[in-house]
C-alpha cells in the first residue's frame, strides 16, 4: 500500500514539474525519428500492472508496417501512457480498452478507447484543461488531480500536433485521438549514418543498475530493442552478481542507491580483475562538479545527468571500445 501511494504522489510531482517547466518555457524535447509502434510498446509495459490489476482487456491495432514521426520517444511515451492509464481508471473492472496506431489522411494517428464511464456532451471541450474532472465520474476512479490531460495536450502541442476527445455520453465509453505530422522520408544521409552507427555499435553487453525499478527496466528494454544483451539489477548487490557471470561491457549505475550505493559499486567492478575493464557511466540526478569529480575518483569512465537522452545513449554504445573493453 505503501509503495502504491507512494509512487502515485511520484507521478503527480513529476506532472506538475512537467507542467511547469512547459509554462515556463524551460521545456525542451529531444527529437528524433522514430516509429510510433515503439511508443505504443513502451506505453503499454508501464500500463500492464494497472490494466492488469482491473483485469481490462487490452487490444492492440498496430499498422504492419513502420509508422514514423519526429518526436521525443520519453515524452509521447508519456502522452500514450497517460491516456491508457484514465481509460483505466474511469472504466469499471473487466472492461476493453483499444490502442490504435495508424496512418490516417497523411497523418500518424495514435487512439484510446475504452467502454468506460464516457463523458458528458459539455464537457468535452474542458477535459484538456488543468485540474478538471468529470463530474459524477471520480467516485468510479481511482483519484486523481485532473493533471494528466492538461499534459498530454501540452506535450502533443509542442510536437505540433493536435488531441481530441469523444464520447457519446455518460456510461457509452470515450475515445482520445493524437495526430501527428508523419515524418519526411529518411535521406540517403540519414541511412548511411545509420549503417555506419549499425557497423560500429554492434551488439554490447550491458547492465543498467537503479533501485528505481521503471527506471532501470525501461532503459533495459529500450537496449534490447536496439540489439543489445542488456539487463537490470535493482540494488548493487544483484548488480554485482549479474555482472560477474554477464561480464558487462558497459555498465550504466545510479549513485544514490541505498546499501551498496553507485560509487561502491564502481570501485567493487574495478578492483575485480575480471570485471574491471567494462565501460563505467554514472547515470544520475547528481550533476555538479563535485559529484563528478567523485564518481571520477570512483572509477567511472562518464558522468550522465538524467534525463539522458536516447540519442546520446545510442552514441555512447556506437564508439568503439578498447580492446580490454571488449
Amino acid at each position: 500500500m505503501m509503495d502504491r501511494q507512494v509512487t502515485g504522489l511520484v507521478r503527480l510531482i513529476d506532472d506538475l514539474l512537467d507542467v511547469s517547466r512547459i509554462t515556463s518555457g524551460k521545456f525542451t524535447l529531444q527529437r528524433e525519428r522514430l516509429d510510433l509502434r515503439q511508443v505504443v510498446e513502451l506505453a503499454v509495459e508501464t500500463c500492464q500492472p494497472v490494466i492488469d490489476a482491473a483485469r481490462h482487456t487490452l487490444e492492440l491495432r498496430l499498422l504492419e508496417g513502420p509508422l514514423m514521426v519526429d518526436g521525443d520517444l520519453t515524452r509521447l511515451t508519456q502522452v500514450l501512457g497517460n491516456l491508457i492509464n484514465n481509460a483505466a481508471k474511469y472504466t469499471p473492472r473487466g472492461g476493453r480498452i483499444v490502442v490504435t496506431a495508424a496512418a490516417i489522411d497523411g497523418e500518424a494517428v495514435l487512439r484510446v478507447e475504452d467502454n468506460g464511464s464516457g463523458i458528458p456532451s459539455e464537457m468535452l471541450g474542458r477535459v484538456f484543461e488543468m485540474f478538471t474532472q468529470v463530474e459524477g465520474a471520480s467516485s468510479r476512479s481511482q483519484g486523481g488531480l485532473g493533471i494528466g490531460l492538461s499534459l498530454v495536450k501540452s506535450l502533443v502541442a509542442m510536437h505540433g500536433g493536435q488531441v481530441s476527445a469523444a464520447s457519446a455520453g455518460p456510461g457509452a465509453g470515450s475515445t482520445f485521438t493524437v495526430c501527428l505530422a508523419l515524418a519526411a522520408p529518411a535521406t540517403a544521409a540519414d541511412t548511411d549514418r545509420h549503417a555506419r552507427a549499425a557497423i560500429v555499435g554492434s551488439s554490447r553487453r550491458v547492465l543498467v543498475v537503479d533501485d528505481n525499478v521503471d527506471a532501470a527496466d525501461s532503459l533495459a528494454h529500450l537496449l534490447q530493442l536496439s540489439g543489445h544483451d542488456a539487463h537490470a539489477a535493482h540494488d548493487g548487490v544483484e548488480a554485482l552478481a549479474i555482472a560477474r557471470g554477464l561480464r558487462p561491457e558497459v555498465v550504466f549505475v545510479d549513485l544514490t542507491m541505498p546499501g551498496i550505493d553507485g560509487y561502491e559499486v564502481a570501485r567493487r567492478l574495478r578492483s575485480d580483475v575480471e570485471l574491471s575493464q567494462g565501460l563505467l557511466i554514472a547515470l544520475t540526478g547528481l550533476g555538479s562538479d563535485d559529484d563528478r569529480r567523485r564518481s571520477r575518483d570512483a572509477g567511472f569512465d562518464i558522468h550522465l545527468t538524467k534525463p539522458v537522452a536516447p540519442e546520446v545513449v545510442e552514441e555512447i554504445l556506437a564508439r568503439p571500445l578498447t580492446a580490454a573493453q571488449r
